[in-house]
């Protein structure tokens, strides 16, 4: 599979539409149509029926049967402008799925109608900054064809606007533009343009669509600026394929590189573990590390004792732990120790299952549970038995404790394989969807190789049966991430890493069929990854410390930043690109490695985070925000309990399989 003929992809002027809006401060844009007149073979020059203060030639260049559109603007006069393009794919609308990286899948029909869905419209123009590529691509399952437009140029800059809707003049230049997609007449159109716009609405933040916003640009008279755009087609005979094609394509186009970072992976334990020390509260019934609900300002601890996503408390006790040997520290161990200890006696509902959240100041343990926060508790500490074990030291009690909640597991499972994403200690279901379910297969495959028996083994198969059948074969990651309903990263970065592990204990035509799996899933990860970086304007903190955007990860369709969120993800990359012979995998996971250590706090270099080692979370790398601060700073209120567990996973590889191949 490669890059289709031209015959159904052209950036020829039958197929195009070309536009420029110029806007006089004080005035409503005007938008001018252009007549595109061939000047020489490939170059046109852009005219209207009314005289311009700008002269625009459009260029269009074939290569390794890909088109590129070079579009020159010349500013005769001081103006004010937005250029845009449409170009026919030739499919019919009602047939596409679309594909924005890191944003839009298929429709977005699983996002709520307050967030970007074809629940609100089925024509969507974005700022490029959003996506974790500057691609849309457009992919027609009847005819098998996919096209797509990346914008091809030098990303350097960003300008502040006063205002975020309606008609805004940039206080200086951007490198943003924006890209997507529109219905024409019923058929689909990649629509691309500069600088940004955004229509019919523009997502500001959770749940929130303001109007539509377009940005104009000063040319002073004589200057000029040149964009570029390269239009592809590919054949995919079906989305998974589509994905897979158009981030191979997006990563070779952009060819991201390591970042060049001072921080060894020593260096970023000795100054994470800070966090092992300043978060350790122990006046509660459980001991615990405060990694929820802290404020950026103070980063000071919280009475919330929260197990998995976003607290991670039982997996910081098992890394402090073993860092605290590794290290000779015995006030990591003892903290650890008392965690573990703790919750041994205090953590657990009536029901067996774990006090997932606790709110000690209000005596409040929150009622209902989640198949997530469930089984990340029982990873972390099988994790810690195992650990304990290759010690020479026993835990009866806590055995008992898993075995117990694992079969619970067993009898929450549905038939068809799934887990409830919600449910209280009766059994009762608060939310029936199944888009969790590969949290569970973890614990269950590693339960299976520390108690030796087979009924955890045959449970997680049938979770990766109900995978394959509802979110792999149907290209539908889906609500794995507990804060929204929506396409997310962690169902398929969650997905990926469960096939991974059933791989790991198989054999034959069987692990093979889990490698297949994991490798279709991961392109579904990988995909909401960033293969270039964004610009930011100068004053906002991101780019005044020289964040790099490429290898961090968006989160969600309704959460639209970008984090650190990657724990396994990083070994599975590894593996599979052994397995498959695909050094992009291995390459990318060493881009991620190195970029995610960019914002590690300590003295002199505290990236606006009050205490060292407490790793930022909430990162606004585009017009969003989390309810404060917008673009280039974090919102107040943040979680690095799951940073801090997130990164040290990246930087303890090879768990896994130290755990299922020993």
């Amino acid at each position: 599979m490669g890059i289709a003929e031209m015959s159904a992809m052209s950036a020829a002027p039958k197929n195009v539409s070309a536009f420029i809006s110029l806007k006089v401060p004080g005035n409503e844009a005007k938008q001018y149509s252009l007549i595109l007149q061939e000047a020489q073979d490939g170059t046109y020059n852009c005219r209207t029926n009314s005289e311009l203060p700008l002269i625009i030639t459009r260029k269009v260049t074939e290569r390794d049967g890909k088109q590129r559109v070079n579009v020159v603007i010349n500013a005769l006069e001081n103006v004010y402008f937005n250029y845009g393009e449409q170009v026919n794919t030739g499919y019919k609308h009602a047939e596409c799925q679309f594909y924005m990286p890191g944003f839009w899948y298929r429709r977005n029909l699983r996002s709520p109608e307050k967030a970007p869905s074809f629940h609100t419209s089925d024509s969507w123009l974005v700022r490029e900054d959003r996506l974790s590529t500057p691609l849309t691509a457009v992919f027609n399952p009847v005819s098998g064809k996919s096209m797509s437009v990346i914008r091809i140029d030098k990303f350097d800059k960003d300008a502040l606007a006063t205002h975020k809707e309606g008609e805004v003049i940039l206080s200086g230049e951007t490198s943003i533009g924006y890209t997507g997609f529109e219905n024409i007449e019923g058929i689909s159109v990649l629509s691309f343009g500069f600088p940004y716009k955004e229509a019919p609405k523009t997502y500001i933040r959770k749940l929130t669509l303001a109007p539509s916003v377009e940005a104009f640009q000063l040319l002073r008279k004589g200057d000029s600026i040149s964009l570029t755009w390269e239009l592809a087609e590919v054949d995919a005979t079906d989305f998974s394929e589509c994905v897979q094609r158009t981030w191979e394509y997006s990563y070779d186009t952009n060819r991201p590189q390591p970042v060049n970072t001072p921080y060894t992976v020593d260096r970023m334990k000795e100054v994470m573990s800070n966090f092992f020390v300043e978060s350790y509260v122990d006046n509660t019934a459980t001991h615990y590390f405060s990694g929820v609900e802290l404020e950026t300002a103070t980063c000071a601890s919280t009475d919330v004792a929260e197990i998995g996503f976003v607290g991670r408390t039982l997996l910081n006790a098992f890394n402090a732990l073993e860092y605290g040997v590794q290290q000779n520290r015995a006030d990591l161990v003892d903290n650890a120790n008392s965690v573990f200890d703790t919750y041994l006696q205090n953590g657990f509902s009536q029901a067996g299952f774990f006090n997932e959240v606790v709110h000690y100041n209000r005596a409040l343990k929150e009622p209902v549970h989640s198949i997530r926060r469930q089984s990340e508790g029982v990873y972390a500490v099988l994790n810690y038995l195992n650990y304990e074990k290759q010690q020479k030291r026993k835990h009866p009690e806590w055995e008992k404790r898993i075995k117990n909640m694992l079969d619970t597991f067993l009898r929450l499972q549905n038939e068809d394989g799934s887990f409830p994403r919600k449910f209280k200690d009766d059994f009762s279901l608060v939310d029936a969807s199944g888009g969790s379910t590969p949290s569970a297969t973890l614990p269950l495959v590693m339960a299976y190789k520390y108690f030796k028996d087979k009924r955890y083994l045959a449970s997680a198969k049938r979770t990766v049966d109900y995978l394959e059948k509802e979110l792999i074969s149907k290209a539908d990651y889906f609500s794995s991430t507990l804060d929204a309903n929506c396409e997310d990263k962690e169902a398929s970065l969650y997905a990926a890493t469960a096939t991974y592990y059933l791989a790991l204990v198989t054999k034959g035509a069987e692990r093979t069929h889990y490698a297949n799996l994991a490798k279709k899933a991961a392109y579904f990860a990988l995909s909401w990854y960033y293969t270039w970086d964004v610009p930011f304007a100068e004053g906002q903190m991101l780019g005044d410390i020289g964040l790099k955007t490429r290898g961090w990860g968006n989160v969600s369709v309704e959460n639209n930043h970008i984090d650190v969120f990657i724990f396994e993800f990083a070994d599975v990359l590894h593996w599979l690109s052994k397995q498959y012979n695909e050094p992009r995998f291995a390459d990318f996971a060493e881009v991620i490695s190195t970029s995610m250590r960019q914002l590690l706090p300590y003295e002199g270099h505290m990236c606006g985070i009050a205490k060292v080692g407490y790793y930022p979370e909430v990162v606004q790398h585009t017009n969003w925000d989390y309810g404060r601060n917008g673009k280039g700073y974090y919102n107040n209120i943040f979680a690095p309990g799951w940073t801090v567990a997130s990164l040290w996973e990246l930087f303890s590889p090879g768990r896994a399989e130290q755990f299922l191949l020993k």
